[in-house]
């Protein structure tokens, strides 16, 4: 999977997975950028995986009628029922790093 892969490698299997959901509604790059409200040149880095925004890459996914943008870029954690009970509140919040005194 992408683990282990460098944040380049994983913005190019970005691009290259985004590419391929605009060719299989095949649709140009200028055709999808003008629907995302972005420039052609966006839609290109964006293909690339040469550092384009996630302003840019949730207009193109929108664009392309992605159905769950965030559950397809993050899929919420999901926590086992029995390890909730196991903790007596729930999870609050991370708690901060203490460095040695």
């Amino acid at each position: 999977m992408l683990e282990s892969n460098t944040v380049a490698e994983i913005e190019k299997a970005l691009g290259e997975r985004v590419r391929g959901l605009r060719l299989r509604k095949n649709l140009t790059q200028v055709e999808i950028a003008g629907i995302a409200g972005v420039a052609r040149t966006s839609v290109v880095k964006l293909e690339a995986g040469a550092g384009s925004s996630v302003d840019t890459l949730i207009r193109v996914l929108k664009a392309l009628e992605v159905p769950d943008i965030l559950g397809a870029i993050a899929p919420a954690p999901q926590v086992s029922p029995m390890a909730l009970l196991r903790i007596p509140n729930g999870p609050r919040r991370a708690s901060r790093k203490r460095t040695p005194s």
